[in-house]
């Protein structure tokens, strides 16, 4: 008896590994493109990241209220406010995207130093915050004095990390295949 192969789009779509590859391609082309045009990468990143900020926002400020916390809600309003000129301006804000990320990396850094230190005398651990602090400043100086340097290092980083996913992404098709075959 034959059988009969009666496999749908949706069914091709739901298989984790025809599933596995397709992301594979689309993120390695993707990244590509965005590492070749840096331009549009930073639109895209100015679109995600203040959606992104704005969600992440409102999870630090309904957060606070239940840990009463006025950082927790300096956090998440300075985020929202972040999130909101990231998705209101995008074309300033793609010419400034490197400021602004260096304005928030400096606003963070500050607070995780602020954190450390309250951390610290009350003998909770201390030294990841004072680390991510110190590294906020740190980069907030850098991408300050070096703008441009700034915006072509995000978006080239974020275009390798999507080639990464895609080639981890189409490794997994293979893998997932040899395990069915």
């Amino acid at each position: 008896m034959v059988e009969q192969n009666n496999r749908t789009l949706g069914d091709v779509f739901r298989d984790i590994k025809t599933w596995s590859l397709c992301v594979g391609i689309i993120m390695i082309v993707l990244g590509i493109y965005v590492c070749a045009n840096p331009l549009i990468g930073m639109v895209a990143l100015a679109l995600y990241i203040g959606a992104a900020f704005i969600i992440a926002g409102l999870g630090y400020s309904v957060t606070s209220f239940y840990n009463e916390s006025g950082w927790g809600l300096f956090v998440g309003l300075f985020n929202i406010f972040v999130g909101l000129i990231l998705v209101t301006n995008l074309g300033i804000t793609t010419a400034s995207l490197p400021a602004i990320f260096a304005i928030w990396c400096l606003a963070v850094g500050i607070i995780n130093l602020v954190r450390s230190v309250r951390s610290y005398k009350s003998s909770l651990p201390w030294g990841w915050a004072l680390f991510i602090g110190l590294l906020g400043v740190l980069f907030s100086f850098l991408i300050i004095a070096h703008p441009l340097i700034g915006a072509f290092t995000i978006t080239t980083l974020i275009g390798l990390y999507m080639v990464a996913y895609g080639v981890f992404s189409v490794i997994e098709y293979w893998y997932l295949a040899r395990l069915n075959a």
